[in-house]
C-alpha cells in the first residue's frame, strides 16, 4: 500500500459512514465470490481424477455453494437475481442460480444427511418371521464437473461485475477522504495493518 507518491503511509485509520460500509461490504461479496470461484477450480482438478477423494469433493462443493448463497444475503444488499442477466450468459442462468440455492440449503443442512438417504427394514426368512434388521442406505448424486463449470462461469461474471462496483464505492470513499482535514484524520481509530517495507 503505498500513496501516490510511491511512499508507505505511516497509519492507516478507519472510515466509517455509508461510502466506506458499501466499500466493505462489496469487498466481501467479492471475496466470497473468489472463494467459490477457487473452490470450482480445484473441483475441475479433483472430478478429473480417477481416485477422487469424495470427502475433498464434498467439501469444496458446500464450501462454493455457501459462499456463492451468501453473496445474495438480503443483510448484503449487494447482489440480486437482476445482476444475473446482466451477465449474458447463455442458458437459464437465473434458474441455474435457483438450483444452486437449493443444492446449499441441501449440502449444508443442519438435520439431514446430504450424502446418503436412510431406510431401516426387517429382513424377513421365508417361513414369514423377522430374521434381524436391515438399514440401507442409499447415496444421493455426486456433484458433476458441468454443474461446477456453470457455478464457475457464474462466480466470474459476477466478479467482475462487484469489481467494477467496487471501483466506482472506492472513487467515493476517496472523495470523503479528501474531504477531512490533518485533525479530523487524526481523530479516526487506528486499523492495524501490517505495512510491507
Amino acid at each position: 500500500m503505498a500513496d501516490s507518491n510511491g511512499a508507505a503511509p505511516h497509519a492507516v485509520r478507519r472510515l466509517d459512514g455509508s461510502e466506506a460500509t458499501e466499500l466493505s461490504a462489496l469487498a466481501a461479496v467479492f471475496d466470497d465470490l473468489q472463494y467459490s470461484l477457487q473452490c470450482c477450480e480445484h473441483l475441475v482438478g479433483a472430478l478429473a481424477r480417477p481416485d477422487t477423494d469424495t470427502v475433498l469433493v464434498e467439501a469444496l462443493f458446500t464450501g462454493a455453494l455457501v459462499a456463492y448463497a451468501r453473496c445474495f444475503s438480503g443483510r448484503t444488499k449487494i447482489l440480486s437475481d437482476d445482476d444475473l442477466d446482466k451477465l449474458e450468459l447463455d442458458g437459464d442462468v437465473a434458474g441455474f442460480h435457483r438450483v444452486l440455492l437449493r443444492l446449499r440449503d441441501h449440502y449444508a443442512s443442519r438435520h439431514t444427511n446430504p450424502r446418503e438417504t436412510f431406510t431401516v427394514g426387517v429382513a424377513q426368512r421365508n417361513n414369514g418371521r423377522a430374521a434381524g434388521v436391515a438399514v440401507v442406505g442409499a447415496q444421493q448424486p455426486a456433484v458433476d464437473d458441468t454443474t461446477v463449470r456453470q457455478l464457475g462461469r457464474i462466480a466470474y461474471g459476477l466478479s467482475g461485475l462487484v469489481d467494477a462496483r467496487m471501483q466506482a464505492a472506492q472513487q467515493k470513499v476517496h472523495l470523503v477522504a479528501q474531504d477531512l482535514d490533518a485533525a479530523r484524520l487524526i481523530a479516526l481509530p487506528l486499523v492495524d495493518v501490517q505495512v510491507p517495507a
